[in-house]
């Protein structure tokens, strides 16, 4: 296929899609507004959360990865919060935190009088429960707090002291941003793994399970909550929404309050609708995209290969074809913006894969043993066609469509890449596992360069095939690049960190363990009618976007009912 017949064709999808939203849009216009007929009773704040599914299962554990939102931040709450959009921390459960030995002891300060929904005061015990959880079972340790942790304790009613195993600087993020749980309700759960806790007992703005259907549930808020006054938002309501197109569609008919969903010519399609309630903000504060390839699975081990399908790959056309402008290609470092004040210049300079040259990567193919037939395509050094799967979650349009350009760039150098469409939990079960050969999905960022890299190289997080994995699914680790996590881990000098991290980034350009494509835009819109408050470019006091977790209940808690509104 030629590179013009590729590009036509993926721009005719996405003008297709356009054209679908277009036309539901004018359906809706000549059957009547559905958001105006339906009865909507104040303080009812609608939302289209991260999970784009048919029907909803009743799953609040916020210890494992497919609960509802917002669970991990919202219903439950962490120790502090690190405002992405700003980089402070917000004191949240804990008051207050320091070192009483530099590296190795640190203790947090709760929050006096905050109570359980139940009525239960909130204690050290409580956390210092939540820890052992996750240490007696490892599954629930989902940030790796075990893998520097040596023991947590309550060092009276309203102190932790988390003593390290080793100095362990970067770990603040992993114990912060910790949700939670009531030792009196948990201590009595058999197995916290598989617990779906359909009725949370939690700290959280919004603890009450008031409806729990198939199609859409709703939560209300917390009446013991401990923010005086807050939250201003009386019920959460979230319909189930099986994809993009469903989601933009009830977000252009107002009947979504607050989304996070990725809208193509967002200016005509949705603000243009009613330009003074609907707006949208799409900073790029979502992380790195990246196409992991399964490194245990030949011949993605060899870099010669990932360079190759690197350089197949036309970033300008990507962004431009699937994400509608909205972000740009990838650096070569992959770090996100908001560390990019981290750089290093000279590793930027050493990635040769970056650039798009289809020829220079079927050059490198050819070397690495992956020659071409008769027919065109690629084989495998045993004669089998090499034709790797590309997995991306088939609601995600903007992520499909990256998904195409990616496949079609590699059947332009002869291997035979194909897209595989799976719902939300299979790709993530998939990707957790490492059941896949390539897939699109975020990066882990952290709170610190050392956090993105270490979750992309560090031998320390992979894990065998099978397992689920909080990071690294690509199960990349550079035995290089693991004495200079140790080091990180070790020092507090930012000068000592930034000549650490910039020996990260030129490991990171000669190993390429995963294939950057783009800075993920953080998506956000909402609705001004009805609710007020919400962060926007003028007043970027916290990131808009429903996904991003815990920073959504910064927003949770702030939002207030709009002086005028009109159902």
């Amino acid at each position: 296929m030629s590179r013009r017949t590729a590009a036509a064709r993926a721009g005719s999808r996405h003008l297709a899609s356009l054209l679908t939203l277009l036309s539901l849009l004018t359906t809706s216009l000549l059957t009547g507004c559905r958001a105006e007929r339906a009865e909507r009773a104040p303080g009812v704040l609608t939302v289209a959360g991260p999970e784009q599914v048919s029907t909803w299962s009743r799953n609040f554990n916020p210890l494992m990865p497919g609960a509802r939102w917002p669970t991990e931040a919202g219903i439950y709450e962490p120790l502090a919060i690190r405002n992405a959009a700003t980089g402070a921390w917000v004191p949240w459960l804990a008051t207050a935190w320091h070192w009483e030995e530099p590296g190795r002891v640190l203790r947090f300060e709760l929050r006096a009088g905050v109570q359980w929904s139940d009525g239960a005061p909130l204690s050290a015990e409580d956390v210092a429960f939540t820890f052992e959880l996750l240490r007696r079972h490892r599954a629930l340790d989902q940030r790796g707090a075990w893998t520097f942790l040596e023991s947590v304790e309550a060092a009276g009613p309203l102190a932790v002291r988390f003593r390290l195993a080793r100095p362990f600087g970067p770990g603040l993020v992993a114990l912060a941003h910790q949700p939670i749980v009531p030792r009196h309700v948990w201590a009595q759960v058999a197995d916290p793994v598989t617990f779906a806790n359909p009725d949370p007992v939690a700290t959280g703005p919004f603890t009450q399970v008031r409806r729990f259907d198939p199609q859409v549930y709703e939560l209300g808020r917390n009446p013991r909550y401990w923010q005086p006054g807050r939250p201003a938002v009386e019920v959460l309501r979230l319909p189930a929404l099986p994809g993009n197109d469903a989601a933009n569609l009830a977000l252009v008919d107002g009947e979504l309050d607050w989304a996070g969903n990725y809208v193509p010519a967002v200016d005509r399609v949705y603000v243009r609708r009613d330009p003074a309630h609907h707006h949208y903000w799409f900073p790029p504060l979502g992380g790195t995209v990246f196409l992991y390839p399964n490194t245990t699975r030949a011949p993605l081990d060899d870099v010669r290969v990932r360079r190759a399908l690197s350089m197949a790959v036309d970033r300008e056309r990507l962004v431009r074809v699937a994400m509608s402008g909205y972000t740009r290609p990838s650096t070569a470092t992959a770090l996100p913006a908001s560390f990019a004040s981290w750089t290093n210049p000279e590793a930027e300079q050493r990635a040769d894969w970056l650039r798009y040259a289809p020829e220079r990567a079927a050059q490198a193919l050819e070397e690495a043993g992956l020659r071409r037939g008769a027919d065109g395509w690629r084989t495998l050094p045993d004669g089998r066609r090499y034709e790797p799967e590309i997995a991306v979650v088939s609601g995600w349009s903007d992520w499909v469509r990256a998904a195409q350009v990616v496949a079609r760039g590699l059947s332009s150098v002869g291997v035979a890449a194909r897209v595989r469409l799976l719902d939300q939990g299979a790709w993530f079960q998939r990707l957790q596992e490492g059941a896949f050969d390539l897939a699109v999905a975020w990066s882990v960022e952290g709170g610190s360069p050392y956090d993105f890299y270490r979750w992309l190289m560090d031998p320390a997080t992979v894990q065998p095939v099978g397992t689920a994995a909080a990071g690294n699914w690509h199960r990349h680790g550079s035995a290089a690049a693991r004495p200079l996590f140790e080091a990180l881990e070790r020092t507090t000098d930012e000068a000592a960190e930034r000549a650490l991290v910039g020996r990260l980034q030129t490991l990171f350009v000669d190993e390429l363990p995963a294939l950057p494509l783009f800075p993920n835009p953080s998506w956000g819109e909402f609705n001004s009618r009805r609710f007020d408050g919400f962060p926007s470019e003028r007043d970027p006091w916290a990131v808009l976007s429903p996904h991003r977790s815990p920073d959504c209940l910064l927003v949770l808690t702030a939002l207030r009912p709009a002086a005028e509104t009109t159902r």
